[in-house]
């Protein structure tokens, strides 16, 4: 099981029983359109990852590995990308 928490409260903003690795839970919880807005996804490895229309904003992506993904039309305003990695 792996979960996505609220970077302040620590409350569960997405679960996934099936996952293996969080890149895998962050994708599934975007495609079921859940909501990670201020998602605590720090140090994340998200390379590749379908973040396609995640609402992301005010989420902590400091130090997150975004290289590859597909951030198009993702909603990151106010979201924390200090030193991640957003090579394309």
């Amino acid at each position: 099981m792996i979960e996505i928490k609220h970077k302040t409260t620590g409350a569960v903003l997405y679960r996934s029983e099936t996952a293996i690795v969080l890149c895998d839970c962050v994708a599934e919880a975007v495609a079921e359109q859940a909501n990670l807005r201020s998602a605590n996804l720090r140090f994340a490895n998200l390379s590749s990852a379908n973040l396609r229309y995640a609402n992301l904003s005010y989420a902590d992506l400091s130090y997150a590995d975004l290289s590859y993904a597909n951030l198009s039309s993702a909603n990151l305003r106010y979201a924390n990308l200090r030193y991640a990695n957003l090579r394309y």
